[in-house]
């Protein structure tokens, strides 16, 4: 079931709507969402751009998880242009086989290091920690990555520990952030 709009986080500087409306509004999200994760520069963590086979299963996806976790990625639409920006949500994952509800973000390229990733994910930090009453949020992210990692130092998160993720059969170090109330 679909969470209502008054469940959904919220920020000053953008709207935060789930991904996979509707109609033309559909249409228009498959564009926006293309954009970003097509550009290996925006996808270079993933060390791939996706295909639209791809982009089309991960809004898939996401549309799963609102029904089975009441959360996932949501799309960040900047309140000055009415434009899908990002992407920044809360999703269910993995490290070393235990599990943690994490916060990722995903911003189209002309967007990166404006706030947008710090303002949407603080959003999620009060709804994952006053409304979903979780104790901890993680962040999964590559060492190398030092935009992501200065987004999670700004949102008070620690390293908790490095560990190693596979993906498309190759293992790639993360460091797991944490933080706890």
């Amino acid at each position: 079931m679909y969470m209502n709009i008054e469940t959904i986080p919220s920020c000053s500087i953008a709207y935060i709507r789930q991904i996979g409306a509707y109609g033309a509004e559909n249409i228009r999200t498959m564009g926006s969402v293309c954009s970003i994760l097509q550009d290996i520069d925006v996808m270079y963590a993933w060390e791939h751009a996706f295909s639209d086979e791809e982009v089309v299963q991960w809004i898939d996806e996401n549309i799963m998880r609102y029904n089975r976790d009441g959360y996932s990625y949501w799309a960040i639409i900047e309140k000055a242009s009415d434009k899908l920006i990002g992407l920044t949500g809360l999703i269910s994952e993995q490290a070393d086989d235990e599990n943690y509800v994490g916060v990722g973000y995903i911003y189209q390229k002309s967007y990166w290091g404006n706030g947008y990733a710090f303002e949407a994910a603080s959003a999620c930090f009060d709804y994952a920690f006053n409304i979903l009453h979780l104790n901890e949020i993680t962040a999964q992210i590559r060492p190398e990555n030092t935009a992501s990692r200065k987004v999670a130092e700004r949102l008070g998160m620690s390293i908790k520990k490095q560990f190693i993720r596979r993906c498309k059969n190759k293992d790639i170090p993360h460091l797991l952030f944490s933080r706890t109330i």
